[in-house]
């Protein structure tokens, strides 16, 4: 019967419903952290999915050889990703500036503007990329340190209830000790999966950045030369 009670009372579930009130919450705090990274990883790899496969299509489409004003019709009213959101931004910014008509240094000034609205596009689309990030870095460093508070919190609620009961058996000292240790494995079980994918997927972020930066430097290049023909 004592061993059969120990079972349960070491279990996952009997150490939670044995702990206080206090560490009954820390440790459902941390569950929910860990659940909610779970939640972002999961979007943000089929959000990044999404974008590299509406890049690579994209891309296809630019360098298939066909005119810039087909292009731009076919993606005007709807650019579903960042190239196409550069490609369109760029586009509607140099019909904007040609429409201003021919002055001295005309061409620098809608080339400055062009590569000016394109970086602008490019920071927009990094801080969507980059949204809830900060979620996932803030559990990998903070759960570990909650997991550890609630283990000195239970150790000392242990080592408290040893000095009332005068007892220093190891079948009275381990369940307090378990319990304690207990939010630390929870910790880490948040922390471990929310570092991983912070690192992983801030990897991703840079790649789709470099990617829109060079796409970036080749339509801006594009434009120039068509700048310089009209302003010949």
């Amino acid at each position: 019967m004592n061993e059969e009670t120990a079972r349960v009372s070491l279990s996952m579930y009997g150490m939670f419903m044995d702990s206080d009130i206090f560490m009954k919450l820390l440790i459902l705090g941390l569950l929910f952290a860990s659940v909610c990274c779970w939640a972002i990883i999961f979007d943000k790899l089929f959000l990044f999915k999404r974008i590299r496969q509406g890049m690579k299509a994209f891309e296809e489409q630019f360098w298939s050889g066909g005119s810039l004003e087909a292009i731009y019709n076919s993606n005007a009213q709807n650019p579903n990703n960042p190239l196409a959101l550069i490609f369109v931004t760029a586009i509607r910014e140099f019909r904007r500036s040609l429409t201003e008509g021919k002055k001295a240094g005309a061409g620098i000034k809608i080339q400055e503007r062009i590569d000016k609205v394109m970086q602008i596009a490019i920071d927009k689309q990094v801080d969507k990329l980059e949204t809830k990030m900060v979620f996932l870095a803030s559990t990998g460093s903070v759960a570990p340190l909650l997991g550890l508070f609630g283990t000195v919190w239970g150790i000392m609620d242990s080592f408290n209830a040893i000095g009332l009961s005068q007892s220093t058996n190891i079948a009275a000292v381990a369940p307090g000790v378990a319990e304690a240790l207990f939010t630390t494995a929870v910790g880490l079980i948040a922390a471990i999966p929310a570092v991983i994918a912070y690192n992983k997927l801030s990897n991703d972020i840079d790649r789709i950045a470099h990617r829109m930066e060079t796409f970036s430097d080749e339509l801006s290049a594009i434009l120039s030369r068509q700048i310089e023909q009209v302003g010949g």
